[in-house]
C-alpha cells in the first residue's frame, strides 16, 4: 500500500510544479487563509510551505464551493522569520496534511458563507471516522447559502405582498 499511496502524491507534485500558482483566485485565497490559521497555532514553531495542493471547485446558483487538500512540509525557518523566501524544506520533518472546505457567495468580491478546516498527520486524516466527519462537514459547507435550508433573506418574500388575489 505504501507504493500505491506514493504515486498520486508524485503526480500531484508534478502537476503543481507545472502549474505553479495555477490555482484559481479563490483557491489561492483559501490556501493563504489555511496557512495563516495553521501558523497561528501555538504549537507550530516553524514555517511550513505547501508541497502539494489538490483542489476541487464547483459552482451553483448560491455561490462557489472550494475544497483543497494541502500537503505541507516544515522548513528551516522559524514562523517569526522576517525573510521567508530562502526557507529550505526539511524532508525528514513533520508533513501535516490539511483539508479546507469553503463556500463563497456570488458577489464581485466573494464573501465566505461557511468554512471548515482540519489539519493533522496524514495517517490521522486517513482514519475512517475523521474522514467521515470531514466529508459531512464539507457537504454542510457546500450547502451553505442554498435557498430551502431555512435561510430567510430580507426581501425574499416581500414581492408577494400587494399582489391582487
Amino acid at each position: 500500500a505504501g507504493v500505491r499511496m506514493r504515486l498520486p502524491v508524485l503526480l500531484c507534485l508534478a502537476l503543481v510544479a507545472l502549474a505553479s500558482g495555477g490555482q484559481s483566485p479563490l483557491q489561492r485565497r483559501v490556501l493563504r487563509e489555511l496557512l495563516e490559521q495553521f501558523h497561528g497555532r501555538s504549537n507550530v514553531q516553524f514555517l511550513f510551505k505547501e508541497q502539494a495542493v489538490e483542489g476541487v471547485e464547483r459552482e451553483d446558483s448560491s455561490g462557489t464551493f472550494v475544497q483543497l487538500r494541502v500537503s505541507l512540509v516544515q522548513t528551516s525557518c522559524s514562523k517569526r522569520a522576517q525573510r521567508r523566501h530562502n526557507c529550505r524544506p526539511l524532508e525528514s520533518r513533520r508533513k501535516p496534511v490539511c483539508l479546507a472546505c469553503y463556500k463563497f457567495d456570488r458577489g464581485d468580491v466573494p464573501k465566505v458563507l461557511d468554512k471548515y478546516h482540519n489539519c493533522g498527520p496524514s495517517h490521522h486524516l486517513a482514519a475512517k471516522e475523521i474522514k467521515h466527519r470531514d466529508e459531512a462537514e464539507c457537504r454542510a459547507v457546500e450547502e451553505a447559502g442554498k435557498v430551502g435550508d431555512g435561510l430567510y433573506l430580507p426581501g425574499m418574500f416581500a414581492f408577494s405582498k400587494g399582489l391582487p388575489p
